[in-house]
């Protein structure tokens, strides 16, 4: 099993956002993030030409990057995971790809510390976070026998930017 680990492209101001009263779970992507995201997304097609299930965290920031990321697949419908929520548990999101078929490649979009900290177990065993994904980031992880925490490779870890020049 393969796992992407997207983190959501550039959104709204949190405490701008805040202030307006609106809810943070609508805070939706800038219109520059959205730009850099379609960007990214095309370097992460070129280096995963085939994503079996891409869930997003049910926030809106990370559905908007998990449509633009699903664009550069065919047939690829985005599906929403409350297990991708920033305070959720580790082992409830492990459930859920677990629950996976072995040989796919799974794209998950979500938020930090939450998707790091996920890598770190997956690598280490480790609740602990020490890959920095900043927004519109992602990692590649291969699981080649058990989806168990410890198990996993890195196969890369790449920021925006350098998906980006990857997309061009």
């Amino acid at each position: 099993m393969q796992i992407v680990l997207i983190r959501h492209g550039i959104a709204e101001d949190r405490d701008g956002f805040a202030e307006s009263g609106r809810e943070d779970a609508l805070r939706p992507l800038t219109r520059g993030g959205r730009k850099k995201m379609r960007r990214a997304s095309r370097g992460i097609a070129r280096l995963v030409p085939d994503i079996s299930v891409l869930g997003t965290s049910p926030l809106l920031r990370a559905v908007q990057t998990g449509k633009i990321v699903a664009r550069q697949y065919e047939s690829l419908e985005p599906v929403q995971v409350p297990q991708l929520l920033p305070r959720k548990s580790l082992p409830s999101l492990l459930t859920w790809v677990s629950s996976q078929k072995r040989d796919a490649t799974i794209a998950l979009v979500g938020h930090e510390p939450h998707l790091s900290t996920f890598a770190g177990w997956l690598l280490t065993g480790l609740q602990e976070s020490f890959i920095d994904l900043k927004k519109g980031a992602a990692v590649l992880l291969e699981l080649p026998d058990e989806v168990k925490p410890g198990h996993a490779r890195l196969l890369w870890a790449l920021r925006s930017s350098h998906l980006r020049k990857i997309g061009k």
